[in-house]
């Protein structure tokens, strides 16, 4: 038994002897372990990250009450279940993912740093890409393929301006395109607080931010036109009433008028009931008027007050430093796990013995 635990006892000083005895291995699998991950590492393109955070007004017309206050504490918002609001917070990433939303996102004129690059953002993100040398194969060969299959596309002729996009209807490279702007921009919504955070990736922290803004407003006026969008068909019908009701009240003037006008002197009784009658029908017409003229001004207060306020909790700045790739970190983990590697390699035979000595037991 007790040669048993002997053999499985290790001995430090041992095994920094026989590193210590190896370290020109270790230098030379440090040395080719830093030009590879170096030659990896650094070919790669930086990527800045760019980050905004706004709090969008909430209707709060629901009735849970303490429920409501209690299922906040653990992260979880009952608002809707009674609110008259069908499109919640938690919902804006799957509108930000959307290929409508998307679309709207090729006319977007963006601007390099350095100003020498000033196109839309389609066109971007179809021809102005930094790739690595070592995939420059992989995308002439897919490059090539594309050739063999070509479709008409308005990223192709370098405006989106040429041809509307349709969103039902996509190109193979259009399509392409929504896939990696999916990949560069993403939507978060914090479950208790309901605040949005837009981070956008891009190689240029310029459009990065750029992109991020862009993103807010197209999300701000989307969710606004989704709010108001009853009130304002309102608004346009009472628009039409009043517009009616004031030409039918014009008429009328006019027919009294003229009648008035044309028997002045009449003192016949049919006349006189025919004029009453007439003045009857014009007061009946100024007071639908004024309803409807009421209820217009009801209508447009109705869109200010379903209109929500967004609160800028944090804006789109231009970031100073990429976000990725880590290049050091990258070389660092490389070096540990060839380290790691190189001692196993040192004492494999040891190991081994261990192993088998261990299953004898």
């Amino acid at each position: 038994m007790e040669e048993k635990k002997n053999s499985l006892v290790i001995d430090l000083r041992d095994v920094a002897r026989q590193i210590w005895n190896k370290k020109s291995l270790f230098i030379k699998v440090w040395l080719v372990t830093f030009v590879l991950a170096c030659a990896w590492i650094l070919p790669i393109p930086r990527t800045y990250t760019a980050n905004l955070s706004l709090a969008p007004e909430i209707n709060n017309q629901s009735t849970g009450g303490s429920l409501g206050s209690i299922a906040a504490t653990f992260g979880i918002n009952v608002g809707g279940i009674t609110g008259s609001d069908a499109f919640y917070p938690t919902l804006y990433p799957d509108l930000v993912s959307s290929n409508d939303f998307l679309v709207n996102l090729f006319d977007v004129k963006v601007r390099t740093i350095d100003g020498e690059t000033s196109t839309t953002y389609g066109d971007y993100l179809a021809h102005y890409q930094k790739g690595t040398f070592y995939m420059v194969p992989v995308y002439w060969t897919m490059k090539q393929i594309k050739k063999l299959m070509p479709k008409e596309s308005a990223v192709d002729q370098g405006s989106a301006e040429s041809k509307k996009l349709n969103p039902f209807f996509l190109t193979e490279q259009e399509n392409d395109i929504i896939n990696k702007m999916r990949g560069l921009i993403t939507c978060s919504t914090d479950r208790k607080t309901d605040v949005i955070t837009i981070t956008v990736q891009d190689q240029d922290p310029l459009i990065a931010a750029t992109i991020a803004d862009s993103v807010r407003l197209r999300l701000q006026n989307f969710i606004i036109d989704y709010r108001t969008t009853k009130a304002r068909n309102d608004e346009k019908y009472y628009s039409n009433l009043v517009e009616e009701s004031r030409q039918e009240y014009e008429k009328a003037v006019a027919k009294y008028g003229r009648f008035c006008d044309t028997h002045r002197d009449v003192i016949l009784q049919s006349m006189q009931s025919e004029r009453d009658q007439l003045e009857n029908d014009m007061q009946m017409k100024y007071n639908t008027y004024n309803v409807m003229s009421t209820q217009l001004e009801a209508a447009k207060a109705k869109v200010q007050e379903r209109t929500p306020a967004f609160t800028m909790l944090q804006g789109p700045t231009v970031p100073l430093k990429a976000s990725s790739p880590k290049r050091m970190f990258f070389v660092a983990v490389m070096l540990f796990l060839a380290t790691c590697v190189t001692i196993l390699y040192i004492f494999k035979k040891e190991i081994e013995g261990a192993l088998i000595r261990q299953k004898d037991s």
